[in-house]
């Protein structure tokens, strides 16, 4: 077999591999023999035991990790909506790169319970080649042994992708495990026409943009005789962790976190002053000024689109995917795109967000993985995955110094974008398994907004409790 015996036992037994742990923490896949190294049965018996596992699977009727085969197809699984424009630009890539190559590609989008679907691909050792798929998702992706260790300096092109991009491939340990394909980043979408009615100016300042709101909730910008608009789209639901994911960029602007850092260890940072402060100017939206949307404490993404273009809310923080259905459902006129204001401490920040390629693990090519990775963060395919101004991208942002953005795009919109994710852009926390932190950070400011008389610190307090509990877990934890 061509691969090292560690790899098969990662892939083969990822049970194994993704279960051990301490009392303490887990261990994920790449640890799984530094954490038989510090058992206590003798080194070499553990160390053979687990290589005669990936024998035993080799010669059994188990999957075994294939021999390499340079010319062996590429099987494609891209995290999109089959049939969609998003769909056909992700198959061009994969003709394109066939062409330059001469690898078969073949692409697959899918949508729906895409994790679950990889999940059971894993199970059944059929897992693709190449998952094209959030950057959110590297550390359970990591954790699970699904994915293998990308050395940045032999990716060629590698050079030229920004830093930040690097950042959204690394995993707890410092190690990358992806090569970054797309980026992006979050604005401010305000209606245009009715600010100009109320004479107001664009907002440069978090009391600026609490008095837009305030204004588009009390003073009619639609002028049609009703009390029926507000200020903030807010998609509050607990749901994939949405209000953690709206709220990290006002959080982070405001000089507070999540967490805190520090040679790669973790401690709790939401009970932190600022932390607390701007979870309490979020709830004073909802609660005293009341110049969110009604039902944004149940609200994903795809029900607060439909707010801002239907015009019940004019301002929302959102990406630039959403422009392209913005001007065709509400029009290009009636709304612009800004930066969001610096916080009160004169910070700004964004969340920044992307896609990664990542090379999944027993693939038969390796060598053609990561061609396939070269030839997306080349000029060529980050071009093509741009798409020029079309609603089809698949890349955003591009992350390579290689295309400039201008040239492959005429509307300036994107420029905004572009400009907030070099100068502002911030990733989530490197921590195994980021998930379960934003699912219960989403809980717990849920929970503050939805309760006008609940106590912000308390319920922070014991976010803080659940932090460190999880850092504990995932072996992280100062």
């Amino acid at each position: 077999m061509s691969v090292d015996r560690q790899h098969t036992a990662r892939y083969l037994y990822p049970t194994l591999t993704t279960h051990i742990q301490t009392p303490d923490t887990y261990v994920d896949g790449s640890s799984v023999l530094s954490h038989l190294r510090r058992a206590t049965r003798p080194v070499s018996l553990l160390v053979a035991a687990l290589i005669g596992l990936g024998s035993a699977g080799c010669g059994s009727g188990a999957p075994a990790v294939p021999d390499q085969d340079a010319k062996a197809p590429l099987q494609i699984w891209i995290r999109k909506p089959p049939g969609a424009p998003t769909e056909k630009t992700a198959k061009a890539l994969a003709v394109e790169f066939t062409k330059a190559t001469g690898i078969e590609a073949t692409v697959t989008a899918i949508f729906e319970d895409f994790e679950t679907k990889l999940q059971q691909a894993a199970a059944g050792k059929q897992l693709p080649d190449i998952v094209l798929n959030d950057t959110a998702q590297l550390g359970s992706l990591v954790k699970q042994g699904l994915v293998r260790e990308v050395d940045r300096e032999i990716v060629a092109g590698g050079d030229k992708v920004a830093d930040l991009a690097w950042q959204a491939t690394l995993g707890a340990d410092g190690k990358s495990y992806a090569v970054p394909f797309s980026a992006q980043t979050f604005a401010l979408f305000i209606r245009k026409d009715w600010r100009e009615k109320l004479g107001a100016g664009q907002p440069t300042t978090w009391a600026e943009l609490d008095a837009l709101a305030t204004a588009f909730t009390t003073k009619d910008p639609d002028g049609n005789g009703q009390a029926d608009t507000h200020g903030y789209v807010i998609p509050g639901s607990t749901k994939r962790g949405y209000m953690a994911w709206y709220a990290s960029s006002f959080l982070w602007a405001n000089g507070g976190d999540f967490l805190t850092e520090k040679d790669r260890k973790f401690t709790p940072a939401v009970t932190d002053a600022k932390s607390v402060a701007t979870v309490e100017w979020l709830k004073g939206q909802f609660c005293t000024a009341k110049t969110v949307a009604p039902g944004a404490v149940t609200m994903e993404t795809t029900q607060a689109h439909p707010v801002f273009e239907g015009g019940k809310a004019g301002i929302y923080l959102t990406g630039p995917y959403n422009m392209a259905r913005f001007d065709k459902n509400l029009g290009a006129d009636k709304y612009e795109v800004v930066p969001a204001p610096k916080g009160p401490d004169g910070k700004q920040a964004s969340l920044a967000e992307g896609e990664n390629v990542y090379l999944m693990a027993g693939s038969k090519n390796e060598a053609g993985q990561q061609k396939f990775a070269e030839f997306a963060i080349s000029a060529p395919g980050q071009t093509i995955g741009m798409a020029g101004d079309t609603d089809g991208n698949i890349v955003r942002l591009p992350i390579s110094s290689a295309v400039k953005l201008s040239q492959v795009r005429k509307d300036p919109r994107w420029q905004i974008f572009d400009e907030v994710y070099r100068t502002a852009g911030r990733y989530s926390p490197a921590v195994p398994d980021w998930t379960p932190f934003r699912q219960a950070a989403a809980e717990a400011i849920n929970a503050v907004v939805a309760d006008c008389a609940s106590d912000t610190k308390s319920h922070l307090d014991k976010l803080a409790e659940t932090f460190a509990a999880e850092l504990v877990r995932q072996g992280v934890g100062a």
